[in-house]
């Protein structure tokens, strides 16, 4: 933002910009990791800032520069920590004006074309005037994958006069041979307390009235941004004459009373479903965004159940004291899987109320869901109850315990494979493989029929595969020969081309054969079978049916068995690794 009119007025973000390492808030870490550099005359040839908005990335980078190429106030001094900022260097960074400090954003200037002509044609030239020529790149990882290409070299093995410093709000778009070769800061948002104090400092500075209650407003808005920060105080502090409270920062960001917000959530979880419309109706009466109020329910529903955790989080320094108690209590009397189910049924309504035609309509609808299920028993304690209700003894369950619910067809219906099963070879290599060992060993591993169809799944024949399970009568099966009765619908080619496939996937002949009769059910067939059986055996247990007798509009609609959800939950305990995005990879 730039200076408005005749006035000469300069906004408060601009105007408290810091100038040295001593004014940034909150970046102990990375300042004290520079100073120590140096001093140590070990400045690294590039440097890359990442964090979010208004952490002061930009401003940082300003500041190094300045601190490379300070010469004093008598012009005899070297590189520091702390710029002068009287020198003609310093004054000519912090303006914007120096010749050899060349700022370029990323954002426009995404192409090699604006690397080439704003950095690399200039890279070999000795700075004017400064100890060292010092590039700037705002949000880098716009950059293509053709610019970061044509900037590698050069940052490799730059000139000995020449620096570089990026910014990024976006970290992981940054190539990793571009990280390798930077020394990378994490900016940290900024504390609420270091946050309070830095306002409180501003507004003093300004001679602005304004309550502490109205700056922790203003804290909790900007979400540990500094600049968002100054910018709503110097919004704030433009609404008129006189003190500035919490009401009137409320009503400026659309705020509702957090207070009233803590009394909604109170009335929800009390079930109070006429109470809680009428406060929900008040504060919309009163100017407040329903869809803002979903949102700050959803922010006391995290706070209430992080409190639950780590009750020293109650001592949030931006929530007053009155509502602190009332969080701990809040925390104390609630159970998290209540806390959690509130939590994921906001969720879905600030999803509602933001597609709905009327927002409010939307959200009375949410409340009054929220305050019918508040005192709803844990899907658990359902299950306790129901089954305290059921007769003991061995007859009360079937063999096998309780059936529970699964994906449709999984596995096949049929026994999957051992693992020592093949996963089948890739087209094309599998004569190769096996040429390695005689044919009765390569056919040995395909000791039976499920070996053959889970060699065709992981070759990915779909088609093939669907007419197998389908139409596909096994008769007699032996490692290298299969007889099979077809169905009336299968293919009169079925048996060459599956005979084909095979020997070109294992490198040995298969002999298969097709009979009249003798051949038992279809992979199908034999799995619509077993989902039969599975569902009379589910519909047949005490249990269930007292769940349909329950809730008569329930039905069945998946099965799993026991060894299935041993077998899932092993699978899913495995970690999974994220593999890191690099722009190169891509054409």
């Amino acid at each position: 933002m730039s200076e408005t009119g005749e006035s000469g007025y300069q906004v408060l973000a601009r105007k408290y910009r810091p100038q040295s390492f001593a004014d940034l808030v909150g970046q102990d870490a990375m300042v004290r990791t520079l100073k120590n550099a140096f001093a140590a005359d070990r400045i690294a040839q590039a440097f890359i800032m990442t964090g979010i908005r208004g952490t002061g990335k930009t401003t940082t980078a300003r500041i190094i520069a300045k601190g490379m190429n300070c010469i004093g106030p008598d012009g005899s001094g070297g590189p520091t920590t702390e710029p002068c900022g009287t020198c003609e260097h310093c004054r000519a960074i912090a303006e914007g004006r120096h010749v050899d400090v060349l700022e370029m954003d990323a954002a426009s200037n995404t192409g090699v074309d604006d690397i080439r002509n704003q950095v690399l044609d200039s890279v070999a030239y000795a700075p004017s005037s400064a100890r060292y020529k010092v590039y700037i790149v705002d949000e880098v990882h716009m950059l293509s994958k053709s610019a970061f290409n044509a900037l590698l070299k050069t940052l490799e093995e730059p000139p000995a006069h020449v620096k570089f410093i990026f910014a990024t709000t976006e970290i992981r778009k940054v190539p990793v041979t571009v990280l390798s070769r930077c020394q990378r800061f994490d900016l940290r948002r900024i504390e609420p307390e270091d946050m309070l104090a830095m306002l409180r400092r501003i507004a003093d500075a300004e001679g602005g009235a304004i309550t502490d209650a109205a700056l922790a407003l203003l804290v909790r808005a900007s979400e540990g941004s500094a600049r968002d920060a100054q910018s709503l105080l110097d919004q704030a502090l433009s609404q008129g004459a006189g003190e500035t409270d919490a009401e009137a920062v409320r009503a400026m960001l659309g705020l509702a009373d957090r207070g009233r917000i803590v009394d909604l959530f109170d009335l929800v979880l009390k079930g109070d479903a006429a109470g809680a419309l009428a406060e929900l109706s008040a504060q919309y009466a009163d100017g407040a965004d329903p869809l803002a109020v979903l949102r700050d329910l959803a922010e006391v529903c995290h706070w209430v159940s992080v409190i639950r955790i780590t009750p020293e989080a109650a001592d949030d320094p931006t929530v007053p004291p009155d509502e602190r108690d009332r969080g701990r209590t809040m925390a104390a009397a609630l159970a998290m899987p209540v806390l959690s189910r509130l939590w994921q049924m906001l969720l879905k309504a600030l999803e509602e109320v933001a597609t709905a035609p009327n927002s409010m309509m939307a959200a009375e609808m949410a409340i009054i869901r929220l305050t019918h299920v508040a005192d709803m028993p844990p899907p658990g304690e359902l299950v306790r109850r129901l089954t305290s209700s059921q007769p003991s003894g061995p007859s009360a369950t079937p063999q096998g315990g309780a059936p529970t619910q699964s994906s449709p067809g999984e596995h096949g219906g049929y026994a999957p494979p051992p693992p020592s099963a093949p996963r089948g070879t890739p087209p094309g290599r599998g004569p190769v493989a096996a040429l390695k060992v005689s044919p009765e060993e390569a056919l040995a591993r395909f000791a039976s029929f499920d070996h053959v169809v889970e060699l065709i799944r992981s070759n990915r024949e779909v088609s093939l595969l669907i007419e197998v399970e389908t139409t596909l009568r096994l008769a007699r099966y032996a490692p290298g020969r299969i007889e099979f009765e077809p169905t009336a619908d299968a293919a009169t080619d079925l048996a060459q081309r599956l005979s084909a496939r095979l020997q070109g996937w294992t490198g040995n002949r298969w002999a298969i054969t097709v009979v009249n009769s003798g051949g038992a059910p279809t992979i199908a067939e034999a799995r619509d079978e077993t989902a039969m059986a599975l569902r009379e055996t589910a519909l047949a247990h005490p249990l269930v049916q007292s769940v349909l007798e329950s809730f008569p509009q329930a039905r069945i609609i998946d099965i799993r068995t026991p060894e299935q959800i041993t077998a899932e939950a092993a699978a899913e305990a495995l970690p999974e690794v994220e593999e890191e995005w690099d722009p190169f990879e891509e054409d």
